[in-house]
């Protein structure tokens, strides 16, 4: 088998050009894994960086989020209102009592049976007009005895009046002594006195007498008749026979709380309701006030008129009285859910401007059920913490949610 030899200059040729493919240096020959190494590390890091980052970042923002969440949790949210203005006077409507003008019972002054009556219940009666008729036969006795003494009395007097008239004659010629002849005007003194008790008597047993017939001290209606035919009467036992009342016009008696007391004048008109007649309303007008405020309710007592000539309104009622003509101050209201019971006193968190709470003592006015009255420590722009925790200190920092204003019911 031959071979093709191979010609030096090929060789040289291939000599020349694999320097070329690979770099025939020793130099360069080691240099060149090295900086492949330094290339591989350095990716090596980029990617460690990198990979670092990627797991560091995600848990830092879940982090930061966590820190922001726990901050935002630990700041209570709370639910806040302005206090509600409102006109007190224009919900002033009390509870009132109706009474007759004029009322009195009606009472025996003879003991006696009851002979008659002549009027009952409802029954229209005038001034003087006659009731009912007592038959007093112990005290007709008394009168006829009262004027036996009195018949007995006047003949002593005359008696003495002429002993007397003699013994003075007598006296000039010294016929007696002076000292007899004072001794029967002294007797004649005594005889004068006797009878005018004489008269006194019977006159107190004639005004007894008439009082046998019981009649009305003013007009009015039978409101009740508490006696009847042959019952036993005892003067001064206290028995009530008629009870005699003018409903022509009525009195109205209302207690007013102390915080409206000074408002209430007379001459001032009201509105009086019927609860029987809540659509109906009647004028009454303020007649009189105590003066002075009552110390066990702390109320004053104001006194009404109404006119009541058509008898639709029933003496005795209850009614309700509204003061429309009474003046006051505005006041402010709260809702009841945004008091605090403390050792202090009631009190209310109030939210500032930077966000803290500060607790204020409050004083209390009427209770509206939903809303509360507040007579001084809260202003109407202030924000008031509705449901406020038990744990609630001033200078406690809040979320706010602000609620709309609760009007107080009328």
């Amino acid at each position: 088998m031959s071979m093709n030899p191979v010609e030096p200059e090929s060789m040289g040729l291939l000599a020349t050009t694999e320097p070329e493919l690979r770099p025939g240096l020793p130099g360069s020959l080691a240099a060149r894994p090295k900086m492949r190494l330094g290339l591989i590390a350095m990716v090596l890091a980029w990617l460690i960086v990198a990979g670092l980052v990627v797991g560091y970042v995600p848990r830092w923002r879940q982090r930061a989020a966590l820190v922001s969440q726990t901050r935002d949790l630990a700041i209570p949210t709370v639910t806040v209102a302005t206090p509600t203005s409102f006109h007190p006077a224009s919900m002033l409507n009390l509870p009132a009592e109706v009474r007759p003008w004029l009322d009195a019972p009606l009472y025996a002054r003879a003991s006696g049976f009851l002979k008659r009556w002549l009027v009952d219940i409802g029954a229209k009666v005038e001034a003087g007009q006659l009731l009912a008729e007592i038959e007093t036969p112990e005290l007709d006795q008394e009168l006829s005895r009262a004027r036996a003494d009195l018949a007995q009395a006047k003949a002593a007097l005359g008696l003495s009046e002429a002993t007397a008239a003699r013994w003075g004659e007598l006296l000039k010629t010294a016929s007696v002594s002076e000292q007899e002849a004072l001794e029967k005007r002294a007797d004649l003194s005594l005889k004068q006195a006797a009878l005018d008790s004489a008269q006194a008597n019977v006159r107190r047993l004639e005004e007894l007498q008439s009082f046998d017939r019981l009649v009305a001290p003013f007009a009015g209606t039978i409101t009740a008749r508490r006696t009847d035919i042959g019952q036993l009467i005892s003067a001064g036992g206290g028995q009530e026979l008629f009870h005699l009342a003018q409903i022509g016009r009525l009195r109205v008696y209302v207690r007013v709380p102390q915080a409206f007391a000074r408002n209430i004048e007379p001459g001032q008109s009201a509105e009086l309701r019927l609860p029987e007649r809540a659509d109906k309303v009647f004028t009454a007008t303020v007649v009189q006030t105590a003066g002075a405020m009552s110390a066990d309710s702390r109320t004053l007592l104001v006194e009404l008129e109404v006119d009541n000539a058509g008898g639709e309104i029933l003496a005795g009622s209850f009614a309700q009285v509204r003061f429309t003509e009474a003046k006051q101050e505005a006041h402010l209201s709260i809702p009841s859910n945004a008091l605090l019971f403390r050792s202090e006193g009631p009190q209310v968190g109030v939210v500032k401007a930077d966000g803290k709470v500060e607790l204020r003592r409050i004083v209390l006015g009427r209770d509206f059920g939903q809303t509360l009255e507040v007579l001084s420590g809260v202003d109407k722009d202030d924000h008031v913490v509705l449901d406020p925790a038990d744990a609630l200190v001033s200078g406690t920092s809040v979320r706010v949610i602000e609620r709309p204003k609760v009007e107080p019911k009328k």
